[in-house]
């Protein structure tokens, strides 16, 4: 015939557009421009909508829209589920199964559960991170880099969380005093540590508090302990004198702190309670009678926390 009729809109707008290396199918929900030759009509840019956003039939500006597809914004400061699905995962040049989250902003470490428990190594150098801290039992991790960091404390019952902890790279943080990695002392396993860039290294003694605090490190700021390093710390701190040297200049602040406590060890006790003497016979003897008359679940707990303890806070009456 002398005039073919004209596909219908939906047949000109169905069309295979390429986005990268991706290749979908779309339908077309309105043309931009059109040009009619020998009674067809010819869509040269249209929109395609496909799973859920907008492409082009151009294919520099598919490239552009895929692009802007592929690299979403991430949410800076938090260490989500999300951010940790969304990361790299893959074999590090150790041959470690590795999670790759560099350059986040993450301020603290959390919601690592997520990645349950599938990686020998997490990388989280460049971040913002203030305390070691935060983590689900992880017993397949042993490989943490947190280099160029903001890390100035180092939270307690590491040993719990990462108990094979074997490699801990802390190079360029904040850790400052000598006691600082007393925490350390827990990762039986820690056999290389890195504190380089931390203002602790410049401490007197440093390395020969280190090796003797953490005498499972066998490299230490990627130098190898030697022997007659682990000899001379042992005399230098192996004694009361030693240890009370060593740990003295912690003064980072806990919480239950009290004012004016000095020396290595924090004197945490709480601000209600009584000097550490003890409770007396009687006052064991009132608070399992005070136990078994409790009216409620709360004092119930308060109570056998006071009997545990052994601490009586003063506004307690028995």
């Amino acid at each position: 015939p002398e005039h073919e009729t004209p596909p219908s809109a939906a047949e000109q707008g169905r069309r295979r557009v390429r986005c990268g290396r991706r290749s979908l199918i779309g339908v077309a929900r309105r043309p931009v421009s059109a040009a009619t030759k020998g009674g067809r009509a010819r869509v040269s840019v249209c929109a395609v909508q496909s799973r859920g956003f907008f492409m082009t039939s151009n294919p520099f500006q598919a490239d552009a829209a895929g692009g802007a597809f592929l690299s979403l914004p991430r949410l800076a400061g938090r260490l989500t589920a999300d951010l940790i699905v969304r990361s790299h995962q893959g074999l590090n040049p150790s041959k470690e199964y590795q999670l790759d989250l560099r350059g986040n902003k993450i301020g603290a470490i959390e919601n690592l559960g997520a990645t349950q428990n599938q990686f020998d190594a997490i990388d989280l150098s460049d971040n913002e991170i203030v305390k070691l801290e935060g983590f689900p039992p992880l017993s397949r991790l042993h490989t943490l880099l947190l280099n160029n960091n903001r890390i100035a404390r180092v939270g307690k019952d590491l040993q719990l969380q990462v108990p094979m902890m074997a490699s801990l790279i802390l190079t360029n943080n904040r850790l400052s005093n000598l006691a600082d990695v007393d925490p350390l002392s827990g990762l039986k396993h820690l056999t290389h540590l890195s504190l380089m860039g931390n203002p602790v290294t410049k401490k007197a003694h440093y390395r020969l508090y280190v090796v003797f605090r953490l005498p499972q490190v066998k490299v230490l700021d990627f130098r190898k302990v030697k022997l007659a390093e682990r000899e001379k710390a042992a005399a230098m701190f192996g004694g009361a004198e030693g240890a009370k040297s060593g740990g003295a200049g912690a003064k980072t602040f806990e919480p239950g702190m009290v004012a004016g406590a000095a020396g290595g060890g924090p004197e945490a006790m709480d601000e209600d309670a009584m000097p550490a003497s003890g409770p007396t016979a009687a006052q064991l003897l009132a608070l399992k009678a005070a136990i078994a008359n409790a009216a409620t679940l709360e004092e119930v707990q308060r109570l056998e926390t006071a009997l545990t303890t052994g601490i009586v806070p003063s506004n307690m009456t028995l």
